[in-house]
This record gives C-alpha cells, structure tokens and sequence, in this order.
C-alpha cells in the first residue's frame, strides 16, 4: 500500500535519528568529565579549557526533547551531521565553534559542545529574533555582508590585486579594502581562536543574496592565522553550488580536504605563517 505520509515519516526518522547523536554525545562528555575528574586540575593550579564541573545534561536533554517532538528537523543530513560530531568527539574537550548560520539546527550543535564556547552569525535579524525566542540560551550575532552572488565571479578575480586579501597580509577586523574580509564582526570572534568552523550561511541561491564568498574567505584567514597548536576544522555546506565549491577550492585548498559526506566537505587547514605567500592554496 502507498504510503500516504512519506515526508512526515522522513521527518520524524530524521529527528529521532539526530536526538540518537546527541545521546551519544551526551555520553562523550560525560564519560569525558568522569576521565578528567581523576586528574583534579584544579587541585593543581591549572586552568583548561576542558572544565571538568560542567553539567552537560540541561542543553542536551532539552535538545533531544526538541528534535524528539519536533517535526522541523535540522538541514543537514544525518551523514553530514555526523562528521562534525565524530570530530568534536576525536578532541575529546569542549571546543571553539563558530557557525555560519542560524537556524533548526543551532541548538543541536550547541548540544554538541556543553562546557564549550559555540558562537552563530547570521545575516536576518528577524530570523535570529525567531530562533532565539525558542532557544533563548544560543549566542547569536546579526552579522552584514558588504557583497552579492551575483559578484562571486568579480571578486574572484580581483582580490589579488589588493594586498589586504593576499594571503602573505590578509587580516579581518577593520578591513575595509579588501571586500571578502569580514571586517564589523563581533570583538569576540576575532579574539577567540576556533577549533571549529561550520560554513552553512548566509543566503546564496539568487543573485541580490549575499553569497558565502566573504564567510569561506574569512574562514580561511581566521584558520591560517591560528596562533594555537593544531589545525582548524573547516566545514562547508552545499559544495554542490558553483560558488561554495569554487572558492572553497581557491581559499581552502584541495590538499586540506579530509572527509565528506553527500553536500558536506571538511578541511583540516593548518597555521601559515608564510610571508611571501602568492596563494592560498
């Protein structure tokens, strides 16, 4: 017999499915807390980032009770998802993760990083208002993008001509030459350093959108310029679109591609500190 609710059935296997990651993410850190307790940093003077008092129950329970009731379910695959968090789980501590993108998802991947700092930049105030009045908890940024789809192809082929965007110089804050910089974000994310960084915003389906050239680009220079030890996780959303996969091949390199999984690529991109650098890649 024809089923007569296929999309509500896929909605309600897609939520279950990702309440069930969290679950397993719940017991990560726990198991991780339980671990680090028998260490007693503190009993040493010692100040981490991976703080073993946190309760990651509240966030996470509160999203599985979400995702386990909802029918709006996250953007994202669970394949997809799944990347993401098999890498928070292969840090084993509460991370840095910043995201492009706020949306039925955010408070799933906040679930992901209890005790952790998870930061979301969006580009529509009123659609922040309307998340943010369900999960109150989330921080949450209204960020404006100086630049348009429709000048994707331009801005590929000019940003070499200014010094600001080269990847020997190339800085955020107060950028203002150099028009794929994200230069007006908050203090915060230009003073934290980020494990992690979700690519999943702003808009880039028609022309007058803002397009994700300025978010990959910025990704980029936020990871090369890492101060800390290790790699930058980079992961970007609908690389089947001409523009996310143009210039993630142009700024964040086909040597760092790691993993992948239907729309989804994940970079590893190391700390440069070359300062005769032509090329990103």
């Amino acid at each position: 017999m024809k089923n007569r609710y296929p999309l509500v059935e896929k909605r309600w296997v897609v939520g279950l499915a990702v309440a069930g990651l969290i679950v397993a993410g719940l017991f990560l850190t726990t198991a991780v807390r339980s671990e680090t307790s028998y260490l007693c940093p503190a009993t040493l003077g010692i100040r981490t980032r991976n703080e073993i008092s946190y309760d990651p129950a509240p966030i996470q329970m509160r999203a599985i009770l979400h995702y386990a009731t909802s029918r709006v379910v996250p953007q994202q695959s669970v394949a997809e998802i799944k990347i993401s968090l098999d890498v928070m789980k292969s840090l084993g501590r509460p991370c840095n993760f910043l995201v492009f993108g706020l949306g039925h998802d955010s408070l799933m991947w906040a679930s992901f990083n209890p005790g952790g700092t998870t930061v979301f930049l969006e580009e529509d105030p009123k659609w922040v208002h309307s998340i943010l009045k369900d999960a109150p908890g989330l921080q949450a940024h209204t960020v404006h993008y100086r630049t348009q789809l429709r000048d994707a192809k331009t801005l590929l082929t000019s940003y070499r001509s200014e010094a600001t965007c080269s990847p020997a110089g190339a800085y955020l804050r107060g950028n203002e030459a150099c028009k794929l910089a994200l230069e007006n974000l908050p203090d915060e994310v230009y003073e934290r350093e980020w494990d992690m960084i979700m690519i999943d915003a702003p808009k880039g389906y028609f022309a007058e959108a803002p397009g994700r050239m300025s978010a990959v680009f910025s990704a980029a220079v936020m990871a090369r310029n890492r101060k800390e030890p290790g790699v930058t996780h980079v992961f970007l959303h609908d690389v089947d679109r001409k523009v996310e996969k143009v210039y993630a091949e142009e700024f964040l390199c086909r040597k760092n591609l790691v993993n992948g999984a239907g729309r989804l690529w994940h970079f590893q991109i190391p700390p440069s500190n070359d300062t005769h650098a032509s090329h990103f890649c």
